[in-house]
């Protein structure tokens, strides 16, 4: 095995869904071996399976070891030999208990240092849940694991949007935020532009809580009151943060392109847009943390579970992306002002 290229560690989501069809479409491309070693942490007759079912053409190999992975095939890093029965678009436990069981392996190996990054196949918040797993998603689990401050980071080339409020019901969200929220998740996004994607003194737009931005106060009083004198004050500290700007004419006035990442206060108001500008090609990527984690924009896709439906594109980009926070994050840390890049990435996509 050769240590010249990142261990992408890949968990494989409800296998009831399509996560392992994006994976296998994946890397039934063969120049997706040069950016990186891939190891599936699942059940070898399952991904089989699945190959044998979609026709698809992969090299798979069975590994025991993380050392003796291949970095010309997919590797398939056994959790377990028990028989997992498919069963396509079905929401069942047993989906939920191998979502979990590949997931928590794989996060394991990466605190570990066992691989070098994470990209995780889309899980069923529902029934990957039981009494040692009580978490909202990836994003509360991998904060519960490592270090940091994880937040949900919506990324493609032309967007980057990040939630101050995540998975709450709308209800809630004027009393979830804070100015102490809106500094730490603030901060976050700085570093991450700065350290995961080498972009000096980052523009941070701030999108408002009210529509209209309150219009002065006549639709609700907290940007007069709480989100400017909050903005101006975090601003003093040597901050580019701009807003709040109404949502309604912010992205299709294409104003969204001025800065280097968007804060949406709610989970609706960021990632509507996001994923009409970006779907196909988004990212979702866990920032905050000391570990690299992403995972591709869409859902299970129960609708067409084992169809040969699937578009690989976003896992594809989350792939990338993965690598290229990783090599970006060695190059500041050398203290290198020219990040590296995956210069030949664009011309993988189909």
């Amino acid at each position: 095995m050769s240590k010249t290229k990142p261990l992408i560690g890949i968990s494989t989501g409800d296998p009831n869904g399509i996560g392992i069809e994006v994976i296998l479409k994946c890397y039934s491309d063969k120049r997706m071996y040069y950016f990186g070693i891939p190891i599936i942490f699942s059940n070898y007759n399952l991904i089989q399976d699945q190959l044998n079912h979609l026709d698809i053409d992969v090299d798979l190999i069975k590994i025991d070891k993380i050392e003796k992975a291949n970095s010309k095939k997919l590797n398939v890093l056994e959790i377990t030999n028990e028989t997992f029965e498919i069963n396509y678009g079905k929401v069942n436990k047993e989906g939920g208990d191998y979502s979990r069981a590949s997931l928590t392996e794989a996060s394991r190996y990466l605190k570990e240092n066992k691989i070098d990054v994470l990209v995780t196949a889309p899980i069923n918040k529902k029934n990957i849940k039981n009494s040692d797993f009580n978490y909202m998603g990836h994003t509360d689990f991998l904060n519960k694991t490592f270090d940091g401050e994880a937040m949900m980071f919506m990324i493609s080339d032309d967007l980057k949007v990040a939630l101050l409020t995540e998975h709450i019901p709308v209800s809630n969200v004027v009393n979830q935020i804070s100015k102490e929220l809106l500094s730490n998740k603030l901060s976050v996004i700085k570093k991450s532009l700065t350290v995961d994607f080498g972009i000096t003194s980052p523009k941070i737009a701030v999108l408002s809580i009210n529509p209209h931005a309150g219009d002065d106060g006549i639709i609700g009083d907290e940007d007069q009151k709480f989100l400017i004198p909050s903005l101006k004050e975090i601003s003093n500290n040597e901050n580019l943060l701009f807003g709040p700007f109404p949502s309604d004419s912010f992205f299709g006035s294409n104003q969204y392109k001025l800065y280097d990442a968007i804060l949406a206060i709610y989970h609706d108001q960021g990632l509507i847009p996001f994923k009409t500008i970006s779907f196909g090609n988004g990212v979702n990527f866990t920032a905050g943390l000391d570990v690299v984690r992403t995972s591709p924009d869409h859902g299970t896709g129960y609708d067409i579970a084992g169809k040969n439906q699937a578009d690989p594109s976003s896992f594809r980009s989350a792939i990338y992306s993965a690598i290229k926070i990783f090599k970006n994050r060695i190059s500041f840390n050398n203290d290198n002002s020219n990040p590296l890049e995956i210069s030949d990435s664009k011309s993988l996509k189909k």
